[in-house]
């Protein structure tokens, strides 16, 4: 069963929202449907890092962060990457309804700084004793202008110690390619080689979309190039390949592809994978209920267990946060528990600016 399923599971009353927690489970009502999410009830298994998250969605709104806390504490989640939304959904006067979503109507989508400024101002209201947890990346500038990396100088100017890293970048990204006003973003774009040497010289890690491939070649995937291009020509930037380079429509050969990714995390020291959104639910797995994990990546992540890391992906709204971070309880569960707890937080940890590591070492002593 499929995440769209879980919503209509969500829609029909076996989750609802609780003031104590951010998911109650309605029993009855779960017996009723589906009696596949049980890793739904309870307190968290695991502390976890979301790795990959957007504190606003395509219309550059939010639920707001006391909720997302409650979400977090609900969850487990110990800490948090804070990205904005460098994209913002038009409402064309031919169209009668707004959209809510990009892929709502074929109006546009254009690049949008503001988000940064809402994600800024966010975080430094965010309760002194949590803040700690929040981990914001600069994302509103247009990955295809050559003056885009003066955004970022701006915002790391305006907001001094604040920002953890960059992203997320969105390039190749299957119908979101196709709605955006403007040239196509790629990873290895010329506009983009100062942004990764700025965030070399400022110890920032990226966060990269770039699809591996186009809807129609799936034999051989013809993007993979760009990021191989990237990660061999800045080898000190810390680049983290959001969804494993998956994508809607992308169902590569799963064998393939994973010995594809385990040859360039064997070449490039540089190189990160993020395990969020579908790629989860629709080629990492099996599809199925209980996300059951394919051999292919189990062997993967083993092989390479200092480099892979979960993230929910969710955009603005928190009603799926529950199932989001808490269905890689399948994977989390298969793993050696040292490679479990380095998948689930540590990996991310990693990666962050050595000030911010510092920071939270400083937390523990």
């Amino acid at each position: 069963m499929n995440r769209r399923k879980f919503l209509q599971l969500l829609s029909t009353g076996a989750l609802a929202y609780s003031a104590q927690g951010f998911f109650a489970f309605n029993a009855n009502a779960a017996t009723t449907n589906n009696n596949s999410y049980s890793f739904l009830e309870g307190a968290p298994k695991y502390s976890v890092a979301d790795s990959h998250f957007h504190y606003v969605d395509f219309l550059q709104r939010t639920e707001g962060a006391e909720l997302l806390l409650k979400a977090m504490n609900a969850n487990g989640v110990e800490h948090i990457m804070m990205s904005g939304m460098p994209l913002v959904k038009k409402w064309d006067k031919d169209d009668p309804i707004a959209p809510e979503y990009y892929l709502d109507n074929n109006s546009r989508t254009y690049w949008y700084s503001g988000t940064d400024y809402h994600v800024a101002q966010t975080v430094e209201k965010i309760p002194v004793e949590d803040r700690y947890r929040f981990h914001p990346y600069i994302c509103g500038f247009n990955p295809t202008d050559k003056y885009g990396v003066d955004h970022i100088k701006r915002m790391y100017e305006t907001f001094p110690d604040l920002w953890h890293g960059i992203g997320e970048i969105f390039a190749h990204r299957d119908d979101l390619t196709n709605l955006t006003y403007g040239e196509t973003a790629r990873a290895n774009h010329e506009a983009l080689d100062a942004v990764y040497d700025f965030a070399a010289s400022n110890d920032l890690p990226v966060c990269l979309h770039n699809n591996c491939t186009s809807r129609n070649k799936l034999k051989d995937p013809i993007y993979v190039y760009e990021v191989e291009d990237v990660l061999k020509r800045h080898p000190n930037t810390r680049l983290t390949w959001a969804h494993a380079g998956l994508s809607r429509y992308l169902n590569v050969d799963q064998v393939k592809y994973t010995a594809k990714l385990g040859s360039m995390l064997d070449k490039h020291p540089n190189l990160w994978i993020d395990l969020s959104w579908l790629a989860y639910n629709d080629y990492i797995t099996d599809g199925g209920s209980t996300f059951t994990v394919k051999p292919c990546w189990l062997d993967l992540i083993k092989s390479f267990p200092d480099k892979f890391m979960i993230g929910s992906d969710v955009v603005g709204k928190f009603e799926s946060y529950s199932m989001e971070i808490r269905k890689y309880y399948s994977l989390l569960d298969v793993l050696p528990s040292d490679v479990a707890l380095k998948v689930a937080k540590d990996n991310f940890l990693s990666i962050l600016p050595q000030r911010v590591q510092k920071s939270l070492a400083n937390r523990k002593s």
